[in-house]
């Protein structure tokens, strides 16, 4: 692979809106070079025999499953709330109009 030059980091540098002096382009350009033939070495693998995966374990649900099951009233929810309003904890609010 050609190694990138430091024209074509600065180029980079430019669209990313990224101010670089010269010192950091002239050290830069052999990194992203290094970077560049590692990335590339990643497809000499052969990976014919191995199927593609999203994750390399399986999944499993480590949730229980929903089941409706007796729970508190309103008003015990409710008991222990410093302030409440039309049976709902009452908070301050903490956004202004806008949202």
């Amino acid at each position: 692979m050609p190694e990138i030059t430091r024209d074509e980091v600065a180029h980079l540098a430019t669209l990313a809106r990224i101010d670089l002096d010269d010192a950091e382009l002239d050290r830069l350009a052999p990194q992203l070079s290094v970077i560049l033939e590692s990335v590339a070495s990643i497809s000499e693998v052969s990976g014919a025999d191995v199927p593609p995966t999203s994750h390399p374990l399986p999944l499993t649900n480590v949730f229980r499953d929903d089941v409706v099951e007796p729970s508190l009233t309103a008003e015990q929810a409710l008991s222990g709330a410093p302030a409440q309003e039309q049976q709902r904890f009452s908070v301050p609010r903490i956004l202004g109009d806008e949202q």
